[in-house]
């Protein structure tokens, strides 16, 4: 099981992070967009737990996946969690925190996962889907350092 931590400060108040976050539509704002994240169900409402979606997603190029996650746990202005029942991944599991501090907000995401195949997966993939991750997030706290999902939100 590999585990991957981020860590972003944002200059806005934690209702503002908790509000562009609750929804799932802001997740396609914030993926590269070479992996052409597309939501096909489940999206309707704002995150609760139970809430289901469905995606679309090519993680590189000539290889389209659908990724299928459940949020398992909410609470509000705090952390929520999503975890993959059908994809990419062996197993997913990815936790979500919000934490108010002097001047704006501490996210902090924690992934734990593992890679399809076991350790002929690892020995094959294991460092090409590190990068994968790692490039998500460096990608993510890019655009939220632009201020470019305040013109977004929905």
């Amino acid at each position: 099981m590999q585990t991957y931590i981020a860590k972003q400060f944002l200059p806005i108040s934690l209702q503002e992070a908790w509000d562009f976050f609750k929804s799932p539509h802001n997740l396609s704002l914030i993926t590269p967009p070479h992996m052409q994240f597309k939501i096909v169900s489940g999206a309707n409402k704002p995150m609760y737990a139970g809430q289901i979606i469905k995606y679309k997603l090519s993680p590189f190029k000539g290889w389209t996946t659908t990724w299928v996650t459940e949020i398992t746990s909410v609470e509000n202005l705090k952390q929520f969690v999503d975890c993959q029942l059908v994809g990419p991944y062996h197993t997913w599991h990815h936790v979500h925190m919000f934490k108010e501090v002097p001047g704006g907000v501490e996210m902090e995401d924690i992934v734990s996962y593992k890679v399809p195949l076991g350790g002929l997966g690892q020995f094959l993939l294991g460092k090409f889907i590190d990068k994968q991750v790692e490039g998500v997030f460096a990608y993510r706290k890019e655009v939220l350092e632009a201020k470019k999902w305040l013109t977004n939100k929905n």
